[in-house]
């Protein structure tokens, strides 16, 4: 067995203060997980949180402990070590990042590394919301670091996105989209439907506000880096764990975890997708891995440099130049996966078909998501539920324009430098923080996705696995019943309307093809 204290890597961190932004979403707990669990010499970890829904920060800590990320954390015994994570009341998006003075000073004299993973995902936000949290919530990161005593590193989370208008993406810094003064100060003195109108000739090529302010917080960690070491990492579309904690752990509804759920569920039965474009995933370990490393990487050069910092580190955690990925590969997988791990709570049979233009998306969308979602909505009513489908449906429906080009444009995101920084990793390191996903197997990795999301995103247990495949055989006959009925009224239709039945039974095949390629 290797000794995990001959890892460069985690001597590195021994006895560090980390402070993490962002803490509470996918990647934050993951790197909490992660360094609680694989350095247990780590010092404090302060993580950022608000104060939210009447819950204190010590009590959102509390629910942070209660995350599935930290199951195999909890079967090791390792609990004693959740003593380590300390809450600091705060925001990104207020000045100061909304620390009091004495929890500033606090960070200022003890923090060694900032990771800061905080940002607003929210591709139809506006201006004013993006530019406060993901621009001067990166300048206000920065600005603390710039006084931190003893500052070793800053790792940028940003977004293999914030140039997505290239197609063909390097691991470089690209100029400005604009002036980050003049973003700032017409967000200041704008009205929100004066920005609104402003919006499209800001951002020029950028398809939404995410993109725009996120390039512009690159420069802000750009800036700093004569002064500090800083590093960013790009990640592309975050997916399930690949290793860890566990294979297919996912808490995001994000990408493929969100409609492998809803169509496990019977509810998703159309996507827009070119299955035949390139996707570009990487697995939220591989994202973690990166981000720690980074930090300890941008230190080594600093060291390496006489203790000065060296140019500013950028690495993409992408696939699509690397190990690309592309949906007609496994789309009888995916179908066929969810009949081997079926839902207990699946609300009708389920069969996911990728359709790869927008208009026969929309005109199968009424046939096989707005019309059965108003029957079992109502039928939902009726028991003294909740009805969401339609909801679900007309959000997604609302929101093809804008996912339009992120949907059907394939990106081929450089990475080079993440490629070289892998394999020049120490061979402890490469097993404790691997980031190279040379051998990721597409297939199996959507397998255990498919188990993931049933199990963490769906909530259902191993144990009823049984009962699901019993209540899917039964699915499939209601399915194939109502296919039957269905095409028996189309055919008596046509009769209806003077057709005569041998004509209308040698249509019915035309139909059948018809209703196939919505």
């Amino acid at each position: 067995m290797t000794d995990n204290l001959q890892s460069p890597i985690r001597r590195f961190y021994a006895g560090k203060n980390v402070f993490i932004t962002g803490a509470t979403g996918f990647v934050g707990v993951t790197i909490i997980e992660k360094l609680l669990r694989d350095i247990p010499e780590i010092g404090t970890l302060y993580i950022l949180m608000r104060a939210k829904k009447g819950k204190s920060v010590e009590q959102r800590v509390e629910d942070v402990k209660k995350n599935s990320v930290f199951n195999r954390f909890k079967e090791m015994k390792l609990e004693d070590r959740f003593a380590k994570i300390k809450p600091v009341e705060g925001d990104v998006g207020q000045e100061n990042l909304g620390l009091s003075a004495a929890d500033r000073q606090l960070l200022i004299d003890n923090v060694n590394v900032v990771i800061h993973s905080a940002a607003t995902l929210d591709f139809f936000q506006g201006l004013r919301e993006t530019t406060c949290i993901n621009l001067l919530g990166t300048r206000r990161v920065v600005e603390l670091c710039s006084q931190i005593k003893q500052l070793n590193s800053l790792v940028h989370v940003s977004s293999a996105y914030v140039n997505s208008y290239l197609t063909d993406v390097e691991e470089k810094l690209y100029p400005a989209p604009d002036d980050p003064e003049k973003v700032i100060d017409l967000v200041n003195k704008s009205s929100d439907s004066a920005l609104k109108e402003m919006e499209p000739k800001l951002l020029k090529d950028h398809p939404n506000t995410y993109t725009f302010t996120k390039h512009l917080a690159e420069h802000e960690v750009a800036k700093a880096a004569t002064r500090f070491a800083c590093g960013i990492v790009r990640p592309s579309m975050i997916t399930a764990a690949w290793h860890e904690p566990v294979p297919g752990w996912t808490i995001s509804k994000n990408g493929p975890q969100g409609f492998v759920m809803g169509a496990a569920k019977g509810v998703i039965r159309r996507l827009p997708l070119d299955a035949s474009v390139i996707m570009d995933y990487i697995p939220v370990d591989v994202v973690t891995n990166a981000i720690i490393t980074t930090g300890y990487y941008v230190d080594a050069l600093k060291v390496k440099n006489g203790n000065k910092p060296d140019q500013l580190q950028i690495f993409h955690l992408t696939s699509s130049t690397y190990k690309p990925f592309r949906f007609e590969k496994l789309v009888a997988q995916i179908n066929a996966g969810m009949h081997e791990y079926p839902l207990a709570s699946a609300v009708w049979y389920p069969r996911l078909q990728f359709v790869k233009n927008l208009t026969a998306f929309r005109l199968g969308a009424i046939f096989f998501h707005f019309i059965p979602a108003l029957f079992l909505d109502l039928l939902t009513v009726v028991t003294g539920g909740r009805p969401i489908l339609l909801r679900l449906h007309r959000n997604v429906w609302n929101s093809l324009n804008t996912l339009e080009r992120f949907i059907f444009t394939e990106w081929h995101y450089d990475n080079k430098l993440a490629i070289k920084l892998a394999k020049s990793m120490d061979p402890v390191d490469k097993k404790l923080f691997g980031i190279d996903i040379e051998t990721l197997c597409w297939e199996e990795y959507f397998k255990n996705m498919h188990m993931g999301v049933r199990e963490y995103l769906n909530k259902e247990s191993p144990k009823n696995l049984e009962a699901a495949r019993k209540k899917d055989k039964i699915l499939l006959g209601l399915h194939v019943a109502m296919q039957l009925l269905v095409y028996y009224g189309i055919f008596k239709l046509l009769v209806c309307f003077g057709i005569s039945s041998p004509k209308a039974a040698l249509v019915m095949p035309l139909v059948y093809m018809g209703f196939n390629a919505l």
